[in-house]
């Protein structure tokens, strides 16, 4: 018997208007299961279905039925609130629905407009628009936590909490499970997911209590979530009791707290710290005055300078070759190579390149001096002890201005670079920045003092330095008041202080200088660092400004505010940005500001910048361009790579002079086995470089590309995130002062302030650094050095062949023809004299004699034999080891810290984990997106560890550090325009007196043109 389909619910509708209860109970159960088929003819009667729902004739069950019924129908025809305002009406019947067959999609559906409807209910409870929230809505949430917690879905229960600011909830999950790992979830999601900063302080205030006390026993493995979430709430009285705690008995922990504090803290926070330990008593004051130490800064910086120093591996065939083929006598090739030159050598302290090429050194002039002096200080970067002597000779001499024409470029310069030497540990130096800014009256000096004062005294508060800068600023000198301007946010980095704001903005609307304007936009916007919804009405203000450089200041705000957040409003409000402003700078501001809300997410930033990429307008490309490489700094994404490709080749030639930019930032520290695009863009650089034909700017763009992808000796990397996963501020700083090498190129040093030295440094109890090997458990190629480059061979000169006549070739092929037939005659006649002597010996000698290798006679080897051959000769070939053992103090790459690990026999023990991520497995040849979740996230990226010494009794063998030696002599070409040098190292100045007597001419001679070719 065929069972026939049921083709319309009028029947059982028609049961809805009997007037037996029963009737309209069985009906209501039936039509429930009815709704997917018949919602449409249902839908007809929804007023009927509602009646019902209120009617007191019928039972509770029958009136949780017909809510039910009504929650369906309102489901399907779209009207949402309405399907769950009935749900929540529909009681048991609705749980008794969550489990049946088909109603999943319905079920969810209602479940997720329940939360949304809860979440926004408690934050009217909070503000007050409501006395009390449904006691319906708070049945089912709390029905959904004890699901979640059932079927051990912790992470949703979480996030439901934190959206919701249940965070007892929180506490009971932890209770329940006692897994730190949930509190670290906790922990990220609320400082990654843009909540306000009053909430977001208040929930890590509350999880800080539950994580418990570290030891070294157990590796700790939330101890990076400690330290970020303490230098998130930048609060010294939190901070110095778990120091003061550790103190005592695991005083190796302490050591490595206030390592990881110094990756990432702020300066101010780092020095309420150090004033607020306290002295100790006997047993406990050496550790204190450990911890006082590291806390400077300045041990974090000296290991990684000589860790830089030791691992150099610069390739200066690739320097020789850019200096080779860029003409030096143009300003702009000059600055390209010195920034290269410095990118290179950022932090290794070599300044060889400059010393063997003092000529070219010596044509630089005016603004390009100023670059080259400067990048002393981005070479030398961390080398605190010797700054003063190393940039002595440039340095203005005697408290002033030195009076020899051109000096002052230097002098400024050099005062810029002892800031960016300082940069993180700047306070022995501000004070004589400050009295230098103070003394001097040539705009050029001031400007290099105030930078030089901003990038030192980075976040440091000081009203005093402000006050200075704020007094040069007045004075209305362009190139002064831009320094000024920039250097004023950088003091007072993340401070959101009004009065200095209001003093700022007040200024740039009254004055006609643009490049103050500019300085003063982007300086407010390093002001509201990190403030998210504080900068909201200072945003509103200047994105609604008329002058489009306070608007391009106001994008800037906007990035900084909620950098690293991925806050969707602020994204939105920059896209609409990027697509609608009637200014090309605002709108490749933008595009590129994109990159500092989502460098914790950089594959999603391919997609984001897609369209961007191939917008009409030339500066919407370019700002596409450096937030790719911004964004993907140093993790190799392919998915980047392939839209920068071919941009590359884009007509516009600021578009490729980001291109190139990009990439190098892109595939910093990358293998050729990791990466397949590295061979072909140094290939591709050093093509552009080369091209006389190309234009400046690109060219300048690929040089600029190359010291990106070797920066530092080839051990650092960019990123805009500390190990500890934190933002890294100076990083993010060093990156927007970047950006501005377009209006400005001396402010391109800035990058190296996001150079993060990439290594494992391990320390012992005393701070000193053992010699131990760790293991690297992947394939040495997939994480090696790129091979040295090859210095181009000298071709060798060819004589042209001699021309000769037809006439005369025929002839001569005649008379040989004619000789080769005698000579063949005479052959014949001796050839039967010794026919019969050789014929069996001639036999012999084949029948023993093996054919060579690779030759198939048809008898005795067949094609066959052959493959067995050449595979048998592959095999023999050394396979490449599956893992290698490294030294203390050697590169280990973001993407290769979670392969790391020590060996079961070793000596020491790191105090804690070097990642909080498994290891990914590589593949060659393949897109590196597959392989990227590893370097994903930062967080934990080797650095400095301190190390538990599990066989303390037996003597350390200690790697020796050379001792500070006394600064090399002054390059005497550094300040010299016309080229000439000087060898003098005891003058006061070593700037060319241009009132000096000239040179003798020189003697007479005669010139051979005898000679003459």
């Amino acid at each position: 018997m065929v069972v026939r389909s049921q083709s319309s619910a009028a029947g059982v509708l028609a049961l809805l208007h009997e007037p037996d209860p029963l009737f309209k109970q069985h009906a209501l159960n039936i039509l429930s299961p009815l709704v997917p088929q018949f919602w449409a003819e249902i839908s007809e009667h929804i007023a009927l279905i509602e009646s019902l729902y209120e009617s007191e004739e019928l039972s509770k069950e029958a009136r949780h039925s017909a809510a039910l019924l009504a929650s369906k129908v309102y489901y399907f025809l779209g009207e949402y609130e309405e399907a769950l305002s009935f749900a929540l009406g529909a009681g048991d019947a609705f749980a008794q629905e969550a489990q049946t067959y088909g109603s999943e999609e319905f079920v969810e559906t209602v479940i997720s407009k329940a939360i949304d409807r809860y979440i926004q209910a408690r934050s009217e409870e909070r503000d007050g628009t409501i006395d009390k929230i449904d006691q319906r809505l708070q049945d089912i949430i709390k029905t959904i936590f004890d699901r979640c917690i059932a079927e051990k879905e912790y992470k949703q229960a979480i996030g439901i909490a934190l959206e919701s600011r249940r965070l007892d909830i929180i506490s009971l999950i932890y209770n329940h499970t006692q897994d730190t790992s949930l509190l670290s979830y906790a922990m990220e999601a609320v400082l990654d997911a843009g909540f306000p900063l009053s909430y977001r302080d208040q929930v890590l205030q509350f999880l800080y209590p539950l994580f418990p006390p570290p030891t070294t026993r157990d590796g700790s493995p939330y101890i990076l979530s400690i330290t970020r979430l303490l230098i998130t709430l930048n609060s010294p009285s939190l901070t110095v009791p778990l120091l003061v705690s550790l103190a005592p008995k695991q005083p190796l922990l302490a050591y490595q707290f206030a390592f990881d504090l110094v990756e990432g803290g702020a300066q101010d926070f780092l020095e309420g710290v150090r004033h607020n330990l306290p002295e100790g008593d006997e047993e406990t004051k050496p550790t204190f005055d450990k911890l006082r130490n590291i806390l400077t800064g300045q041990e974090s910086v000296k290991l990684y300078l000589e860790f830089l120093k030791r691992n150099n591996h610069v390739d200066l065939v690739i320097l020789k070759n850019t200096k080779d083929v860029l003409e030096p006598r143009s300003s702009i090739y000059h600055t390209a190579l010195t920034l290269q030159n410095a990118f290179m050598h950022a932090g290794t302290t070599s300044d060889v390149f400059l010393r063997e090429n003092l000529e070219w050194l010596g044509l630089a002039s005016n603004w390009s001096k100023f670059s080259a002096t400067a990048g002393l200080g981005v070479i030398h970067k961390g080398y605190f002890e010797q700054g003063m002597t190393i940039l002595g000779p440039y340095l203005p001499q005697n408290g002033g201005e030195s009076g020899v024409q051109g000096a002052a470029y230097s002098e400024g310069g050099a005062l810029y670079a002892l800031g960016l030497i300082n940069a993180g540990c700047g306070s022995s130096v501000i004070t004589y920045l400050r009295d230098t800014l103070k003394t001097s009256q040539g705009e050029i000096v001031q400007h290099g003092a105030a930078l030089g004062l901003g990038v030192a005294g980075m976040g440091s508060s000081s009203l005093e330095a402000f006050e200075d800068l704020k007094n040069v600023l007045f004075m209305d000198s362009a190139v002064a008041g831009e320094a000024s301007g920039y250097s004023m946010g950088l003091i007072m980095l993340g401070t959101a202080a009004a009065e200095p704001v209001k003093e700022m903005l007040q200024y740039a609307r009254e004055t006609s200088h643009e490049k103050i304007i500019r300085g003063l936009a982007v300086g407010v916007a390093f002001i509201f660092y990190g403030r998210q919804e504080e900068a909201d009405e200072t945003i509103q203000v200047l994105l609604a400004e008329k002058d489009p450089i306070l608007r391009y200041g106001g994008v800037y705000t906007l990035a900084l505010a909620y950098a690293g957040t991925s806050n969707n409003d602020a994204v939105r409000k920059l896209l609409h940005v990027a697509v609608s402003d009637t200014s090309d700078d605002v709108r490749r501001a933008a595009v590129t500001s994109l990159a500092f809300l989502l460098f914790k997410n950089p594959s999603h930033m391919p997609r984001i910048v897609q369209l961007l990429s191939e917008s009409y307008n030339p500066h919407v490309r370019c700002g596409a361009t450096l937030a790719l490489g911004i964004a993907c700094a140093g993790t190799g994404l392919q998915d980047a790579i392939e839209i920068l490709e071919p941009m590359t080749r884009d007509g516009v030639d600021f578009v490729r002079q980001g291109a190139f930019i990009a990439l190098g930032m892109i595939l910093v520290q990358q293998s050729e086995a990791l990466s397949p695009s590295l061979a072909s863009t140094r290939a591709m650089y050093t093509k552009v470089v080369s091209d006389k034909h190309e234009d400046p700017m690109a060219r300048f763009g690929a040089a600029i590309g190359q010291g990106f992808i070797d920066a530092g000796g080839r051990n650092v990397t960019i990123s805009l995130q500390s190990r500890a996963g934190s933002k890294n501020t100076s990083a993010i700083v060093g990156m927007v002062m970047f950006c501005q090498f377009w209006y400005w190129y001396p402010l391109a040093h800035c990058a190296s302030l996001a150079f993060e030295p990439t290594g494992i440094i391990g320390l012992d109890a005393n701070l000193k650094v053992p010699k131990f090997d760790y293991i690297s458990n992947a394939k040495p190629s997939l994480f090696a050095y790129p091979s040295s480059t090859k210095p181009p061979k000298k071709e060798a000169v060819t004589k042209v062949a001699t021309a000769v006549l037809s006439t005369t070739a025929k002839a001569k092929a005649r008379e040989k023809k004619k000789a080769a037939a005698e000579d063949a005659m005479e052959l014949d006649d001796r050839a039967e004299n010794t026919e019969n002597k050789d014929v069996e010996a001639d036999v012999e000698m084949k029948e023993s004699a093996g054919p060579k290798d690779g030759d198939v006679p048809p008898m005795n080897r067949s094609v066959s034999n052959l493959a067995e051959t050449s595979a048998s000769s592959k095999s023999s070939k050394k396979m490449e080891p599956a893992f290698e053992s490294r030294p203390n103090f050697s590169r280990v790459t973001p993407a290769q810290v979670a392969h790391i690990s020590f060996p079961s026999d070793c000596r020491y023990r790191p105090v804690r984990p070097l990642s909080g991520h498994p290891p990914t497995e590589y593949k060659t040849g393949i897109s590196h997106s597959l392989s990227y979740s590893a370097s994903e996230k930062y967080a934990g990226g080797g650095g400095i560890l301190i190390l538990v010494d599990l066989r303390p009794e037996e003597e350390s063998d200690l790697i020796e550090f050379e001792p500070p030696v006394e600064a090399a002599p002054p390059l005497p070409a550094a300040t010299l325009p016309t080229g000439q040098t000087t060898t003098s190292t005891t003058s006061p100045h070593t700037s060319l007196d241009e009132s000096a007597p000239e040179a003798e001419p020189p003697a007479p001679f005669e010139y051979p043109f005898d000679n003459d070719v």
